[in-house]
């Protein structure tokens, strides 16, 4: 099992987080996602390390940015 968390910016609202939430889980070998609207925050539970290119890409497609 791993983890990574990573910051997204621009989310201001729930549709925010779940659209987030909703591209991430998409990625192959993910089993959890846990998003703090507050913080920016967004916690990834996967098999095996995930890319950072593929969650660069899903946060992209949700419309938000990762924090660099």
């Amino acid at each position: 099992m791993s983890t990574a968390t990573y910051t997204v910016q621009g989310m201001t609202c729930d549709h925010c987080v779940q659209a987030v939430r909703s591209e991430i889980e998409k990625i192959d070998g993910v089993t959890g996602v846990a998003v703090d609207l507050d913080s920016g925050s967004v916690a990834i539970e996967s098999a095996a390390p995930v890319d950072d290119a593929a969650v660069r890409a899903a946060v992209d497609e949700a419309g938000y940015e990762l924090a660099s």
